[in-house]
């Protein structure tokens, strides 16, 4: 066998192992979207937030009131939590 003649063989195979690759992401590919789309067709859609406060409406869905005073305790929260040195990328 001459160099010519296994340089022949290995691209051939090399040729054939991407094909063989690719053609198996390409089968992952469209099995992985249509398992997305069949959880997405099952899961019933969730309402989402365009404009607003998102704490009253989330409020107003469980019944409850927004009042001054659990707006107070949340803007404190929210303040206190910006204050915290522990948050991530905060130095």
């Amino acid at each position: 066998m001459t160099i010519i003649e296994m340089l022949g063989q290995s691209a051939i195979l090399t040729v054939l192992g991407m094909g063989i690759v690719f053609s198996f992401l390409i089968v992952l590919v469209i099995v992985i979207s249509f398992i997305g789309k069949l959880i997405n067709a099952r899961i019933p859609k969730q309402k989402v937030i365009v404009s607003g406060n998102p704490a009253s409406q989330i409020l107003q869905e469980k019944g409850t009131e927004n009042t001054p005073q659990i707006t107070a305790v949340i803007t404190a929260a929210v303040n206190e939590y910006r204050k915290s040195p522990n948050i991530q990328g905060k130095e």
